[in-house]
């Protein structure tokens, strides 16, 4: 117990120390070329769910809440972020060689269709991230679409079901 009480300025001194130590944060001023609502036709109903619901963690400009400020949660956020836009960056989609576009635009849809995004941990704090039934299946469609034209434009061959949901 006598330790205990002794460690408590420590650890509230690292506490506030650990406070001006900031990851740097995922935001732009800027609407990039590369941007996929720049490079294919994405309806206005599907951009707003996708900044509603995925554009946090999949693009170059997150909204971040208040709690980002209390590190090591911000840290913590900002790790999700950065994983998310390494495996899809809807503001870099552009740049995606056709196969890749293709197979990211497949993995969207199963995605979806399994309930793997939003992330659960995501969803506990934005509830206005929360797809509807019919949000769900309108963002399914909208990339199985164009899945279905990346596919025709470039000629890709079909994607073995093995190698669904892989990099």
């Amino acid at each position: 117990m006598k330790i205990i009480k002794k460690s408590i300025p420590y650890l509230l001194g690292l506490l506030l120390i650990i406070q001006f130590i900031r990851p740097k944060r995922n935001q732009s001023d800027q609407i990039s070329i590369n941007e996929i609502d720049k490079q294919y036709v994405v309806s206005e109903d599907v951009m707003q769910v996708l900044h509603r619901s995925c554009y946090d963690c999949h693009s170059n400009n997150t909204v971040y809440p208040w709690y980002t400020n209390v590190q090591p949660v911000g840290w913590w956020l900002q790790q999700h972020v950065n994983e998310g836009k390494e495996d899809l960056n809807f503001s870099e989609f552009g740049t995606y060689e056709p196969k890749k576009k293709f197979h990211k635009i497949k993995k969207i849809s199963d995605a979806l269709s399994k309930g793997w995004m939003p992330l659960n941990s995501y969803l506990w704090i934005h509830k206005n991230a929360i797809l509807t039934a019919d949000q769900n299946s309108m963002l399914t469609r909208w990339a199985d679409s164009l899945g279905t034209a990346i596919k025709m434009k470039y000629d890709l061959p079909d994607e073995p079901q093995e190698n669904r949901g892989r990099d």
